[in-house]
């Protein structure tokens, strides 16, 4: 079972009082919310493992930058370490900036960043993608996959911003075994797109806020990509190979047609399967349940609480 250490401790460093922050992303919010309740958090410096460094996530990265150096100035944690024992929410993630602050928070603490993250700032070895938080509510029934002697009516669904190439979404909605529409009209339409869809279709760097939807009804993910990505969610502890298919866009709608339908069905299935039982590991809970977003992604910080720390330079 992948749970962290009950040992495992964080301290929430904060200069601001209240701890009301505004993230932009929900599964951000909702991490910090769970964390608040949550037995992780210890009030003991000497016990803590890591630290939260939260902020607003709208702030500049000069502010960030100043975030930092009254860190520096004010507590004794971050100079041990120039920062690796700490972590923060960035949903944009922290770019490489020339200040001595920025520059130790990015390459030395660990960063938890949305899915997927903007270009050039993530680091594969310390960083996490939190799970997207989809439209459906964690809680409301239980993951489920259409019976596999039900043929589909779609061999693959979309929603349209889930694609970014309008070219490539006009040919694939040309394809009567392709279903690309707007948002659905209501939740159970949505729900039943999913439930009758082999394979639902994001575009890396388009909307995958409906991957762990997805899953949750057995619907694959079938990802355009046109390069290995390093920064999928949980990529830590799920086999990623196994419930999804990653497939290029240089061959357009009849590339990735010839993708899905040159998989086995004895394969498809296999797929399905992993991803409803893999869905949980995708659900923000108001209450946290074991193996929940939340607490996998506590483990991945558990798993990151020995990161190697860079060699101290001097700063005129």
């Amino acid at each position: 079972m992948l749970v962290a250490d009950p040992s495992f401790l964080l301290l929430l460093l904060s200069l601001l009082s209240p701890l009301t922050y505004k993230f932009k992303s929900e599964a951000e919010s909702r991490f910090l919310a769970s964390l608040l309740g949550s037995p992780f958090v210890t009030e003991k410096p000497s016990e803590a493992h890591l630290f939260f460094v939260p902020f607003d996530g709208g702030l500049s990265e000069r502010s960030i930058a100043r975030v930092v150096r009254d860190l520096r100035a004010d507590l004794p944690y971050w100079n041990r370490t120039l920062g690796a024992d700490h972590f923060f929410a960035s949903c944009d993630g922290i770019g490489f900036g020339s200040d001595r602050n920025l520059v130790e928070l990015k390459k030395n603490s660990v960063q938890m960043s949305c899915f997927p993250a903007s270009g050039g700032r993530f680091v594969p070895h310390k960083d996490v993608a939190l799970p997207p938080a989809g439209a459906i509510p964690a809680g409301e029934g239980e993951p489920r996959a259409p019976p596999s002697n039900r043929p589909a009516e779609h061999l693959a669904y979309a929603r349209l911003g889930a694609i970014k190439d309008p070219g490539l979404a006009r040919r694939l909605a040309g394809d009567r075994d392709f279903l690309i529409e707007p948002e659905p009209s209501d939740r159970e339409t949505f729900e039943g797109r999913l439930a009758t869809s082999e394979f639902c279709l994001f575009d890396y760097g388009g909307d995958v806020s409906g991957i762990g939807d997805a899953m949750r009804f057995g619907c694959v993910p079938a990802v355009i990509t046109d390069r290995p990505i390093q920064d999928l969610p949980l990529i830590d502890v799920l086999r990623w190979q196994e419930m999804a298919v990653f497939v290029g866009s240089g061959g357009g709608a009849e590339g990735v047609k010839r993708a899905l339908t040159g998989l086995t069905r004895e394969r498809v299935e296999r797929m399905r399967g992993s991803c409803v039982a893999a869905s949980r590991h995708f659900a923000w809970n108001q209450s946290p349940q074991p193996l929940d977003a939340f607490h996998m992604v506590v483990y991945q910080l558990w798993l990151r609480r020995h990161t190697i720390r860079y060699v101290q330079r001097e700063w005129s």
